[in-house]
């Protein structure tokens, strides 16, 4: 990994969090103005215990906090944004970020089916890289055209957000970042409805030409409870035509009650393999239950099973089933610039089939590594975040 690009990365961040000239002083309203702009930052670095020792130290199948027994700087992201309103109708998002995390957005190439887009591995340390515009039409439309986050998935790629600090085998492999067009609209205050022009599922991948197509609707039936349903449709390989299109459809059930969180997602993907003979199609799914209770004051505790089926290791690149119970203890602590999140969390990860497992042990004379179907894992967690 390029140790310079790491740390400017790192620099910037804290840039980002050092400039506070422009924050309001101790018991100054901010104006309106000022509630518009916002930056902030963050630095995640971890340590994972993995009870296989494998000798590579690399968690199979896991693009996200994939380094075991040993430190990693998982992450550092920092921003400026400046929001949308009646007032002041266009926006702007920047962002840049470094770490391991990031590592995974880069696609392997796979012929017929994957490249990674030129210049992908500068692009991968753009967080954000955006521009919006609030149009005056009903309740307000708002498009937005860039790299933006991903209308997709329950979990987001910076841990902080999350219930739990690894995320899902459902999350890592579905977007996390996405570039073109969208737009949004709130309908009512209950129901709000996005539609997307994309670039593919992957923002860094160009096999292709066409672009791809997305739809999201919102609905919160009442305070407590929100469904959310997210399609996404479009050419994903070399093969453009529209019998190879993939389909894949997100599913949302989010109930959150004072210190409780509880939360259903699944997910269900398609695609007709237009590399092999016959065009067999390709199926993967994945369930995820997330649950979240914050105790008391700083101290807060989540726990999420989950299940992820590659049939065709179309996804993984392996055809396995995988299952995993993820366990978290949060402490909150506010620092005198941010707040610190410190984090133990075990997993339990169990991957069968033709293709499943973990890696085990040490390299063999032929330079390979063993699996084993189960990996248990301890992973220790300092996240320190600014939001302003």
């Amino acid at each position: 990994m390029n140790l310079f690009l790491r740390w400017t990365s790192v620099l910037v961040v804290v840039l980002l969090w050092t400039v506070g000239n422009g924050d309001p002083s101790f018991g100054e309203e901010p104006s309106a103005a000022q509630s518009d702009w916002h930056y902030g930052g963050a630095i995640d670095v971890g340590y994972a215990v993995d009870f296989n020792f494998p000798e590579n130290r690399l968690w199979r199948s896991k693009f996200t906090t994939y380094s075991v027994n040993e430190p990693a700087l998982n992450m550092a992201v920092g921003y400026i944004r400046k929001d949308v309103s009646a007032q002041s109708r266009w926006g702007i998002e920047f962002g840049l970020q470094e770490g391991n995390d990031i590592e995974g957005l880069v696609p392997s190439i796979v012929p017929e089916r994957d490249r990674p887009i030129g210049y992908a591995e500068q692009l991968k340390h753009f967080s954000r890289a955006n521009i919006s515009f609030l149009a005056p039409i009903g309740n307000g439309v708002k498009v937005t055209a860039g790299l933006f986050n991903s209308y997709i998935g329950y979990q987001s790629i910076y841990s902080r957000y999350n219930l739990n600090y690894t995320r899902s085998y459902m999350a890592d492999n579905a977007p996390y970042f996405m570039f073109g067009l969208g737009a949004y609209y709130p309908v009512n205050p209950n129901v709000q409805i996005g539609l997307y022009v994309i670039n593919g599922y992957n923002y860094l991948s160009h096999i292709n030409n066409q672009p791809s197509y997305g739809t999201q609707m919102v609905w919160k039936p009442f305070s407590r409870l929100t469904l959310i349903e997210n399609l996404y449709y479009g050419p994903d390989q070399a093969n453009t035509a529209m019998e190879f299109w993939r389909v894949f459809s997100d599913s949302i059930l989010e109930w959150k009650d004072g210190p409780v969180t509880l939360a259903v997602a699944y997910d269900i993907g398609t695609e007709n393999a237009a590399e092999h003979p016959g065009h067999p199609r390709t199926v993967w799914m994945a369930g995820v239950f997330g649950a979240s209770w914050n105790i008391s004051g700083p101290w807060r505790v989540a726990l999420r099973p989950e299940v992820y089926w590659d049939r065709n290791g179309r996804i993984t690149g392996s055809e396995q089933l995988i299952a995993a119970v993820t366990s978290t203890v949060e402490y909150r602590v506010p620092a005198a610039l941010g707040t610190v999140l410190v984090r133990l969390e075990h997993r339990y990860d169990e991957s069968r089939g033709s293709g499943g497992g973990f890696y085990r042990g040490d390299f063999n004379s032929a330079g390979t590594i063993g699996l084993t179907p189960r990996q248990h894992l301890v992973l220790f967690s300092l996240i320190w975040y600014l939001e302003q």
